[in-house]
């Protein structure tokens, strides 16, 4: 199977998983962290180069290597747009934030969200991207009839107020109700309701992309009565106005989400990416399948770094044979972190490709 070579453009085929629409293969995608590219390099180049179906956005030469090889540890700070303090201290990872600008609520008097005709922001950095850059790359994709996708944020919005607030404050305002969570729940909404409207200025837009960590290993830190009250409203403001247009959402979380998968389906998720062993491949099959696109994010704890290839390629044929249908409605990615070996990463890569075909 792995020559096999699609009728349809990348861009075509997508959309049809999405949509239901009958789809001629599963997009499946293998996400390389840095550390693992600065690790391997030029034996990992040369296998995305092999698969491009699977590599669907590596560019050869794209990668800015370091000097030395494995997991390097930093010690750097920055300031966000929003005032928060971040801390990094692994090269190519996310930091976290180490101060909260409303830590104290009297703070909250003055506090201002930066300007959306700025441009747009992203998690754990210190910039704002010009819009003028983001409508030029948005440009490109549709003048090379690629599929036409935007982040706009991770964390963006119940990370972003324990960013703002602490995760402790933030978990006592959810029982103590204080006035001032429901003002900063709707500042921050029509924040990044201003953030969609100016990008959906630019036209047709595929897909926007938004990330959340809404749960834990094994649960999520909130119920899911305190998710409809706080979250989910502001979701469904945010989600709906972009379906309204013709985009569809695509929401990463990691973590245990079960609970409120009704409640995102609701909102206006267009595409759950969702993790498989945590939350279970039984629970995704009850109450996701042809109901939304599932984006399966195969087990990067233990199966992908840890197990043998064998192991690794048995779990990805579950995945499809549970979760696909010929209509759509299944995305698979494998997200690589140290310290996957080598072999690992091309038993994912040979599974999906193997597997990808659908029926």
């Amino acid at each position: 199977m792995r020559n096999k070579k699609p009728s349809l453009s990348y861009r075509e085929n997508y959309l049809r998983s999405v949509e239901f629409k009958g789809p001629e293969y599963i997009p499946c995608r293998v996400i390389i962290t840095w550390p693992i590219w600065n690790t391997y390099r030029k034996k990992l180049e040369e296998i995305a180069i092999k698969h491009p179906l699977i590599f669907p956005d590596f560019k050869l030469e794209s990668i800015q290597y370091d000097d030395k090889t494995g997991v390097l540890r930093v010690n750097r700070s920055i300031k966000d747009p929003f005032g928060c303090i971040w801390k990094f201290n692994i090269k190519g990872y996310q930091g976290q934030v180490v101060k909260h600008p409303l830590e104290d609520w009297k703070d909250f008097k003055n506090y201002e969200f930066p300007n959306p005709e700025d441009g747009l922001p992203s998690e754990g950095s210190d910039k704002l991207t010009p819009w003028n850059t983001i409508f030029e790359n948005l440009e490109k994709l549709k003048a090379e009839n690629n599929l036409v996708r935007i982040s706009l944020m991770h964390g963006f919005f119940f990370q972003r107020l324990y960013y703002l607030r602490g995760f402790t404050n933030l978990m006592k305002d959810f029982l103590t109700r204080p006035s001032q969570i429901y003002d900063l729940i709707e500042k921050l909404t029509e924040y990044i309701l201003d953030l969609v409207k100016i990008l959906l200025k630019f036209g047709k837009i595929d897909v926007i992309y938004f990330g959340d960590d809404l749960g834990t290993q094994t649960r999520m830190p909130i119920s899911p009565a305190t998710f409809k009250e706080f979250i989910y409203p502001s979701y469904r403001r945010i989600f709906q106005q972009i379906r309204r247009m013709g985009t569809h959402v695509y929401f990463h979380s990691d973590g245990h989400i079960i609970e409120v998968i009704d409640q995102l389906i609701n909102a206006g998720v267009s595409i759950l990416n969702i993790q498989d062993r945590v939350n279970g491949l039984d629970n995704l099959n009850s109450l996701c399948k042809g109901r939304i696109c599932i984006d399966v994010d195969v087990d990067r704890q233990h199966l992908v770094p840890f197990g043998r290839p064998k192991e690794i390629k048995e779990h990805i044929k579950h995945i499809v044979e549970k979760l696909a249908m010929k209509e759509g409605g299944l995305m698979i990615e494998s997200e690589v972190h140290p310290p996957t070996p080598l072999r690992n990463i091309m038993a994912v890569v040979e599974a999906m490709e193997q597997y990808m075909w659908l029926f």
